[in-house]
């Protein structure tokens, strides 16, 4: 029986990896439009697989078969529908609505950033590709494939509760700081980048207030005092956070 919170244990046992990323070159390396559409035409494939990985948790956390069946544990669900609500049907900012990705894609149109690459790798899945077939036909950057493909390892063998880790402490957890630090650092908003300025602030206020910590307690709730999801989901986290990084070298390496 586990009497510690493992929930803060966990969290102490990230901060240097979080540190990692916080504390990364990239950000002083975004110093032009240029850069921020370097940085676009990568991450993009972040914003796409992030779908997934909030997918796979709604697959196996609520029913989404026919025919329908209550879902095991209705806290979990709820959490899981309210994000999915959120990424997949947003308030556009121009009287409509939008999923996320669409939001990212409509900035890059308005940055001219090149969506060739996103867009034939979309396309490619629409037609039944495989997935590393699909990344491959469309030339997308090897550092924005490879962390395409550790997303899916997770969402396809992990367990529920590494899953649930990758989603917050990759995700919900990490991004608002990740992305006040890209507005800090550009005042992206203007120049062409308007949409984009939008799609981060959106970001910093919905994950950092509401989402960040929804996925927190849904960890929790899924680990419960059994030692073993808690070691499951610390590899499925410091997993998510050692892609993001490689990530950003990534980056970096394609800005210089």
């Amino acid at each position: 029986m586990i009497t510690a919170d493992p929930l803060q244990e966990l969290q102490l046992r990230l901060v240097p990896l979080r540190a990692t990323l916080l504390e990364h070159q990239l950000y002083a390396r975004i110093d032009g439009a240029q850069a921020l559409r370097t940085f676009m035409e990568h991450h993009v494939f972040a914003v796409w697989d992030f779908m997934s990985l909030l997918k796979g948790l709604q697959k196996q956390l609520t029913c989404v078969e026919i025919p329908w069946r209550p879902a095991g544990d209705p806290a979990a669900a709820r959490l899981v529908n309210e994000i999915v609500l959120a990424e997949e049907s947003d308030d556009d900012g121009e009287g409509g609505f939008a999923s996320h990705y669409e939001l990212y894609v409509r900035a890059m149109n308005e940055a001219g950033a090149n969506t060739g690459p996103i867009e034939k790798f979309v396309a490619r899945i629409d037609e039944g590709a495989g997935l590393e077939t699909a990344l491959a036909e469309a030339n997308v950057p090897a550092a924005a494939a490879a962390f395409v493909e550790e997303t899916f390892h997770t969402v396809e063998q992990g367990s529920l509760c590494a899953l649930a880790a990758a989603f917050t402490y990759g995700r919900e957890d990490l991004l608002p700081r990740v992305f006040r630090k890209i507005v800090d650092q550009t005042h992206a908003g203007g120049g062409g980048f308007g949409r984009f300025g939008y799609y981060l602030n959106r970001h910093i206020e919905l994950d950092g207030d509401i989402h960040g910590p929804m996925a927190a307690r849904l960890v929790r709730s899924l680990c419960g005092d059994e030692p073993e999801r808690w070691r499951q989901a610390e590899a499925g986290a410091t997993g998510a956070l050692r892609a993001r990084t490689a990530l950003w070298d990534g980056m970096l390496a394609a800005m210089e």
